[in-house]
């Protein structure tokens, strides 16, 4: 049996982050980022220099790095240098590139119908309409337990999700009705022993876990491909229509940023971008301009005496 050598830097790092409360997928994350920079340099990233950052973030734009994936790698080595080493002249070397503001990809209701009634099976339907009608996210959604589920007061409480924020979304009377199809359907084998409270919703073949957000994903692309959808919709477009068809049905703007769990404002009013319901029925200027002009009215101040 093999076994992984840690070194002294990572393993001091690990701890850094664990003292910080940084959730798991942020840290695998980092690693991933430090490893990177580790293996450009061929050496250990605590004997880098200046000049090694700036050939490293060179290096990263001439092979194609998207920007996204750019600044999440330049973050983790952030991290690296000003908190581990604490050598925050490496740090301040390190920039970020402004990301393109691009408008999120929702579907139509009737592409959305489509995609739930050509679901392979009662658990992909049920997971699809989670997802688009209390606007989860796929972590959130696959995470679920028998304890978040509130049918007397109509609310599902999702925990801890990013930002480490709770928050209640709606618990539809036709979601709570697939949920209790998929309950009396669900494997049980595999949690048998565990306090029925705390059982997952959407458990794994493995004792104890989930199912993952990678087989949801799959199941989604297969859905939307059966149902015809050409757009290149991924599984958060059911999250953007979720938030897009309740604004488009006039549903207050505040509203939907609590139920999406925005801090801000400005982050849900992007919506109002893709709201396609909203845009098309604004009447254009040009249109204006073929109609028949009013005439204004006569004050009676203006008429002549009778």
């Amino acid at each position: 049996m093999s076994t992984v050598t840690v070194t002294p830097l990572r393993q001091r790092m690990v701890e850094d982050m664990n003292a910080r409360k940084l959730c798991a997928g942020t840290q695998r994350g980092h690693i991933r980022s430090c490893k990177r920079f580790a293996a450009f340099l061929k050496r250990s990233p605590d004997t880098a220099t200046v000049e090694d950052i700036r050939l490293f973030q060179l290096h990263l734009s001439e092979t194609g790095a998207s920007i996204c994936n750019r600044n999440r790698i330049m973050t983790g080595l952030r991290f690296l240098f000003r908190v581990t080493l604490r050598r925050l002249d490496l740090a301040a070397e390190i920039y970020h590139i402004r990301e393109p503001q691009k408008i999120p990809l929702v579907m139509s209701p009737d592409e959305t119908r489509r995609l739930l009634a050509v679901a392979s099976s009662l658990k992909a339907r049920v997971l699809f309409s989670l997802g688009y009608g209390c606007g989860l996210r796929a972590g959130e959604v696959v995470r679920l337990k028998v304890k978040h589920i509130d049918s007397a007061q109509k609310i599902i409480r999702v925990e801890q999700s990013k930002g480490r924020k709770d928050r209640n979304v709606m618990l539809s009377a036709e979601t709570l009705d697939l949920l209790r199809q998929w309950w009396k359907a669900r494997p049980s084998r595999h949690d048998a022993g565990m306090p029925l409270e705390e059982r997952w919703l959407f458990p794994s073949t493995k004792l104890g876990k989930t199912m993952s957000t990678r087989q949801l994903n799959r199941l989604f692309h297969e859905a939307a491909d059966a149902a015809g959808i050409k757009k290149g919709v991924t599984l958060h477009a059911l999250r953007h229509s979720f938030a897009t068809h309740l604004l488009e049905r006039g549903t207050d703007i505040r509203i939907i940023q609590a139920l999406l769990g925005h801090d801000k404002l400005d982050t849900t009013a992007r919506y109002t971008r893709v709201a396609t319901g909203m845009i098309a029925g604004i009447e254009s200027p040009l249109d204006l301009l073929s109609q028949p002009r009013k005439k204004p009215k006569k004050n009676r101040k203006d008429q002549p005496p009778a």
